[in-house]
């Protein structure tokens, strides 16, 4: 789950994990000591080339944090940012994520999608006549059929990493041809587009046991423009070379490897001609070396994620009081946070201002609720009992100190930045902010799932299906089952604004409603976003149509090396 900020989560719709004014988040490119200098909301920065211009041949190397715990994305631990930009070459996306944050058709797999009634919702869709998998069976309706079935999880045993949609469809039908498939929701599903966004053969989704582990050691059966050459669990290195069963138009690349390469030695090894191209994001020492190597440059555009604060609200937490989380709230200046952590790299940041939509992204509002007043905060606390008994102090209430669990995985610079600016900040307001680093193979697991924590931040990675993607991390928990609620707070009005949300289909009303819906959210200071993550990136500059991928998914078909 670890990602350039640190740590995050996708927020797929179909899951969790990981966005102020978007003409202030300035980007370009750079190299040599350069600024980022031109605003660069919804769109990429690739290097555009025609493909047609590009060598023939050559590889692309990324690294990776660690290679994919399962390469099912569908299941609850594959469900992460790495797993997909591993799978975007491997697998069938039905639709795309565009650079301006829409979702646009991919012909290569389904030449038409189209919603053909509305009451009941039906969507038709027409599979590409050439469209197989890597053993050279069709890719057909049976397919469409066994991820609604998996993935809904009907059936508990599929360990399900967001049934969002799935669990919606009524049935999957054949149409006149193997090549047809007739989707009916049981009620009306409005951002329809985000299912099979990474389509599985049914002969995954037929098994449990196949979906749960079958994908765990490297993937199966495939259909994209590579596929696995070599899974490398020693040298902890991925290979996909080019899939002679693709039909669609031929790679640029011979082939893509994938490297697990720890962030501090990204720059060397870039230096190095080992690798060719890292994510800065937050990284302000990953930016000052970029800028020093040479045939290097930095891309950048805003990403659909956004590092955040969350608040523990668990019955029981000290932070369970709505008014005191309002009060904190308060005393967290954002935009010092950016500042500290990605100043140099996108000087003049403004703070995220929205749980649900990107910046650059139609729905995009600024929402913010309770911004930076330390009077205001101690005032509130003051009248909530929560007394300072001399300047400098700690708080206390009833004998118990204001004091403030805050757990960040080890040896993440940027969180560890981002805790000890929150620490200074709530201290000055009288509230104790002890800092807990824990092992990053547990932070996850062992205490933000769990909610051990009072506080804890790592990001959110979301994709155009922003409305549908935020469900899980908002929705009222239903017993043990808090989604990715791991801030376990709640409103029942937010359930009852995403069911109207759903049932919207008219793109425009349903941003509103979403729109609603963070204003709640802001309210309950369930978490506080802090600032759109950076999207810069160091990329070779003879690299063409791959780099920063802002709201759109890399193109692995149109990655080439320049002549």
């Amino acid at each position: 789950m670890s990602d350039l900020y640190g740590y995050s989560h996708t927020r797929r719709s179909r899951v969790a994990a990981v966005l102020a004014a978007a003409t202030l988040l300035l980007a370009g490119c750079a190299g040599g000591g350069g600024r980022l200098e031109a605003p660069r909301h919804g769109t990429q920065d690739v290097n555009p080339q025609d493909p047609a211009t590009l060598r023939d041949g050559g590889d692309l190397r990324i690294p990776l944090d660690n290679l994919p715990t399962n390469y099912n994305y569908n299941h609850v631990d594959g469900h992460e940012n790495a797993t997909q930009s591993v799978l975007a070459a491997l697998m069938p996306q039905v639709f795309e994520d565009a650079p301006d944050g829409t979702q646009r058709l991919n012909t290569d797999v389904v030449t038409s999608a189209q919603l053909v009634s509305t009451n009941p919702q039906v969507v038709h869709y027409r599979i590409n006549d050439r469209a197989v998998w890597s053993n050279g069976r069709p890719i057909d309706w049976e397919d469409f059929a066994a991820q609604v079935r998996a993935s809904s999880a009907a059936n508990q045993a599929y360990q399900v990493g967001d049934k969002s949609g799935y669990a919606d469809v009524a049935k999957v039908d054949r149409g006149e041809t193997d090549k047809d498939v007739l989707v009916t929701f049981a009620h009306p599903y409005s951002e329809w587009q985000q299912l099979f966004y990474l389509l599985y053969p049914k002969e995954t989704n037929n098994d449990p046991a196949v979906f749960n582990t079958g994908w765990l050691l490297a993937p199966r059966e495939t259909a994209g423009p590579f596929k696995v050459g070599v899974v490398d669990r020693t040298a902890k290195t991925l290979t996909l070379v080019r899939n002679e069963r693709w039909w669609g138009a031929k790679p640029k690349l011979d082939r893509v490897i994938f490297t697990v390469t720890e962030r501090r030695a990204r720059a060397d090894r870039l230096a190095n001609n080992e690798i060719d191209t890292y994510e800065i994001g937050s990284d302000v020492d990953l930016f000052r070396r970029a800028q020093g190597i040479p045939g290097v440059r930095i891309r950048q555009a805003i990403p659909k994620q956004y590092p955040h604060l969350t608040f523990n609200g668990a019955p029981g937490a000290v932070l369970s009081d709505l008014r005191l989380r309002q009060a904190i709230a308060r005393g967290v200046d954002r935009k010092a946070v950016a500042q500290r952590l990605v100043g140099q790299i996108v000087p003049n940041l403004v703070p995220m201002g929205n749980h649900i939509y990107p910046v650059g992204s139609k729905g995009y509002r600024d929402n913010t609720a309770f911004p930076f007043d330390q009077a205001a905060a101690n005032a509130e606390l003051d009248a909530l009992g929560w007394v300072r008994p001399a300047p400098g102090a700690v708080r206390a209430k009833d004998g118990r100190p204001l004091r403030l669990r805050m757990v960040v995985p080890a040896g993440n610079p940027p969180s560890d930045a981002t805790s000890k600016t929150v620490l200074d900040q709530l201290g000055q307001i009288g509230v104790q902010v002890v800092i807990e680093a824990v092992p990053p193979n547990a932070f996850f697991d062992e205490f933000v799932n769990r909610g051990n924590f009072d506080l804890t931040t790592f990001q959110w990675v979301s994709s155009s299906a922003s409305f549908s993607n935020s469900l899980n991390v908002y929705q009222s928990p239903k017993g043990n089952d808090t989604g990715q609620n791991f801030s376990r707070i709640w409103d029942p009005r937010i359930d009852e604004l995403y069911r109207q949300g759903f049932a919207e289909l008219d793109d425009n009303k349903r941003i509103e409603i979403g729109n609603e819906i963070d204003k709640l959210i802001w309210q309950e200071v369930h978490n506080i976003p802090l600032y759109p993550q950076t999207g810069a990136f160091a990329v070779r500059e003879k690299l063409a149509n791959f780099g920063a991928k802002g709201l759109g998914d890399w193109d692995y078909i149109r990655a080439g090396w320049m002549n």
